[in-house]
């Protein structure tokens, strides 16, 4: 992302490049050099951690014991700020100014935005529960107790009462309706027109969706590398010769060729 925004900056674009992550991320070396980057070559660029609470299963209290991420900007020399990342207002004008300062003044940004690990409120059930648990949810809904990954159950290292709370009283898509309605912007009929329609798209874009044949399976080796190394070429043959003799036991119908 920063040596985006270094290139966007050489050739005076008028541009900024925005650098979504966790607060598992920042955790990382990466995130040291980015931001030291950033700072040291004026790279206008957006920093912006979602801070929810866990890296996977991995609690803020176990991965820093400093102030949070924005408390880290000051030290590399990048303008920080820290909003509350359930308020949809304070996120957007928060970014805007942040991409503001960077594309007129070639100045990186570090954004943390307080928010938690949740899936959709329990007032929107935008889907039929059909879908078994674990079940990678159509075009990213994901489901209600807002799980890291489909491998993931954070059942195991968080309670029932601390999702039910972050659900109930503090979920930014929640907190968005409720302010609406309060100024007459929404009401129930045009709630309830918008979930049919909603659940209407959903299922149509996922039903066409299974109808599109996967990519084949040569893939998993030609999309990475420029020229493909010589592993890579005796891992691809080993496959086709595995395929060429079990291949009956395979879905390769549902595969492009």
């Amino acid at each position: 992302a920063v040596g985006a925004a270094y290139a966007i900056k050489r050739a005076d674009a008028s541009r900024a490049v925005v650098c979504y992550f966790g607060e598992g991320a920042a955790s990382e070396g990466d995130a040291h050099a980015g931001f030291n980057f950033a700072a040291t070559l004026e790279c206008p660029i957006v920093f912006f951690c979602r801070n929810n609470g866990y890296a996977i299963s991995t609690p803020t209290s176990e991965q820093y014991r400093g102030d949070g991420i924005a408390a880290r900007g000051p030290g590399y020399g990048l303008l920080s700020i820290r909003v509350d990342g359930n308020d949809v207002f304070a996120v957007y004008n928060a970014t805007r100014e942040a991409r503001r300062r960077a594309v007129a003044e070639n100045q990186p940004f570090l954004i943390e935005a307080m928010t938690y690990r949740c899936g959709l409120p329990p007032e929107f059930p935008l889907l039929p529960a059909v879908f078994p648990p674990g079940f990678a949810r159509p075009c990213g809904i994901p489901p209600v107790i807002g799980h890291h990954s489909t491998s993931d159950d954070s059942s195991a290292y968080r309670s029932v009462d601390e999702v039910s709370y972050w659900d109930k009283q503090d979920h930014p898509i929640s907190r968005l309706r409720l302010y609406m309605a309060q100024r007459g912007w929404w009401d129930e009929p045009q709630e309830k027109a918008w979930r049919k329609s909603s659940r209407k798209m959903v299922l149509e874009a996922f039903e066409q969706a299974e109808r599109e044949p996967k990519p084949p399976p040569r893939l998993l080796f030609s999309d990475v590398y420029l020229e493909m190394p010589p592993r890579l070429r005796r891992q691809r043959a080993e496959l086709e010769r595995h395929l060429e003799t079990y291949g009956e036991h395979y879905p390769l119908q549902h595969f492009q060729k």
